[in-house]
């Protein structure tokens, strides 16, 4: 009776181990693509289509755009809500935090996220939650930015 039971566990380790690697070199993979796209501190934000900084470059911008999802700005109507990777190259001192809004116009209050210019990008925004908007993911969610300074944003509003 041991024998089934110790062979479905060594199967299950065995799958365990597997599933580890993969999602391991995905994950370095995406570091590695944004360590390739990294410019350098030349004041701009960034943002792709894909994970780890690939697929469509949307935008990039020294400035603020209220609007992602109009035809004025760096990110226009394909922008808005399909970003899944973005990167904060501006220059430090002052506004060099990015602040990405759920929301058109900076509304704050329905939902942001903070990028440090220390964090150089985030290469997947489906582990990361909008602040103020419980269980809302950060993916294919962006509608606005802008450059704020740090103590702007909350404690929990942190990219990673």
């Amino acid at each position: 009776m041991r024998r089934p039971g110790t062979a479905v566990i060594a199967i299950a380790l065995t799958s365990l181990g597997l599933a580890a690697p993969t999602t391991s070199a995905a994950a370095a993979t995406q570091e590695y693509r944004c360590q390739q796209e990294w410019p350098g501190r030349d004041g701009n934000v960034r943002a792709w289509t894909d994970y780890g900084c690939d697929g469509n470059l949307l935008g990039a911008t020294p400035g603020d755009d209220r609007f992602w999802g109009d035809t004025s700005g760096a990110f226009q109507t394909i922008a808005y809500k399909e970003a899944s990777s973005v990167m904060n190259s501006g220059f430090i001192g002052g506004k060099d935090v990015v602040a990405f809004y759920y929301d058109k116009d900076y509304q704050y209050q329905n939902g942001y996220v903070c990028l440090a210019p220390g964090e150089m990008w985030a290469d997947n925004l489906t582990d990361n939650y909008f602040y103020n908007r419980p269980g809302q993911v950060v993916n294919d969610r962006i509608g606005s930015h802008r450059w704020v300074t740090a103590s702007e944003c909350a404690a929990g509003s942190w990219l990673t």
